[in-house]
């Protein structure tokens, strides 16, 4: 059964990430992934584009697939739909990532299974830019 940590947890999933590797990042300013990542970045995170159809998103090199990506990878956020999550899961076991997040309306019982079996924090179904501003808000305030 899936359950996505707590708040408390989430928050300090956020608080130790420096880099997300985003699946799916589509160099479209109008896509949600584009905007989501743009801000994510704004707040300080480094992110790594992987999508085989695009070479540079927000100033960065994009990669085909999270093996390729070359430095460490703390969180790995997905802009896929819920069919393709499962071959994404299995593309992550292979990164030294630990932090699986599928975006708002995405989620899929095996992947859940596969990465939990591999150690992983798994966060499904939820918008990883609410929970930041829920969580921790802008960085720059304070």
């Amino acid at each position: 059964m899936m359950n996505n940590p707590t708040n408390e947890e989430l928050k300090q999933v956020l608080k130790t990430t420096s880099t997300i590797a985003v699946v799916g990042l589509s160099d479209n300013p109008e896509r949600t992934s584009y905007q989501i990542s743009k801000i994510m970045q704004e707040q300080g995170y480094r992110i790594i584009p992987v999508n085989p159809n695009v070479h540079e998103v927000l100033g960065e090199k994009a990669y085909d697939r999270l093996q390729d990506v070359e430095e460490k990878i703390d969180l790995i956020n997905v802009f896929r739909r819920s069919e393709y999550l499962y071959e994404v899961a299995k593309d992550a076991i292979e990164t030294d990532a630990k932090v699986f997040w599928a975006q708002l309306g995405v989620s899929d019982e095996n992947a859940y299974e596969l990465l939990k079996q591999h150690d992983f924090t798994v966060i499904m179904d939820l918008c990883i830019k609410v929970v930041h501003s829920v969580t921790i808000g802008n960085r720059d305030q304070g």
